[in-house]
């Protein structure tokens, strides 16, 4: 349908349709349609023309959701202004599928971890390792990132895991890590890092109380198959 959607019938306006139907009865266009507010003058485009730009340029909303800001800056007739409304609702909406783990939040088990870092970590590109920093009562201090990209042995060093674990005087560590594949099974690699982490954290007196792998939907933890 071509016009500004304020010339469409009423009953077919997304805001109308939702108040009158529910949101469950607009689709993804539609929807994103609602979060940008209004189309592009210039290529006459509507709000949900738009919305349907977004969504063929990154193949769903799912790969959507992952997009920065300079990527959705690049779909024709979004600017700086309709890509942060997109990105700010599309954080939001994950955040309220992750389970947080909240600051001296008593660590109880591996899928704790998992419902927090799954929602983060399960499309994203690169691997990321991370590590929890807990107290003696196993109480999360905080997380801290120790590095970005594929995981190898100079990377991911002792010596930069367990500094901010010393300076924020922690017992113990969880190491935290996910794999883009989707597949939390541990490499070669995985093992032996975990190894030489849980060695250096024998030397220090900070306890390793597990290495899990973020998978897509499932993870793997080092305690539970008797890894570590």
């Amino acid at each position: 349908m071509t016009g500004g959607i304020k010339e469409w019938p009423e009953d077919e306006r997304p805001r109308e349709k939702l108040r009158k139907q529910g949101a469950h009865t607009l689709s993804e266009a539609e929807l994103l349609a609602l979060i940008i507010r209004t189309g592009d003058h210039a290529s006459r485009q509507s709000a949900i023309d738009l919305g349907r730009s977004m969504l063929q340029s990154f193949g769903d909303l799912r790969k959507l959701s992952c997009a920065t800001f300079g990527e959705l800056c690049t779909v024709k007739g979004t600017g700086p202004a309709k890509a942060a409304s997109i990105l700010a609702a599309l954080t939001l909406a994950n955040r309220m599928q992750t389970d947080r783990l909240e600051d001296l939040e008593r660590f109880t088990s591996p899928l704790q971890v998992f419902n927090h870092f799954h929602y983060r970590f399960r499309d994203r590109l690169k691997e990321y390792f991370l590590i929890l920093l807990l107290d003696g009562k196993n109480r999360i201090i905080r997380e801290e990132q120790v590095s970005e990209g594929s995981l190898n042995q100079s990377i991911v060093h002792p010596r930069e895991v367990f500094k901010p674990a010393v300076r924020e005087s922690a017992a113990a560590v969880i190491l935290v890590h996910n794999h883009p594949s989707g597949d939390p099974t541990p490499s070669r690699e995985d093992r032996e890092i975990t190894r030489r982490l849980k060695e250096g954290g024998d030397l220090l007196g900070i306890r390793v109380l597990d290495h899990i792998i973020i998978g897509d939907g499932s993870y793997l933890s080092f305690v539970e198959q008797g890894l570590l």
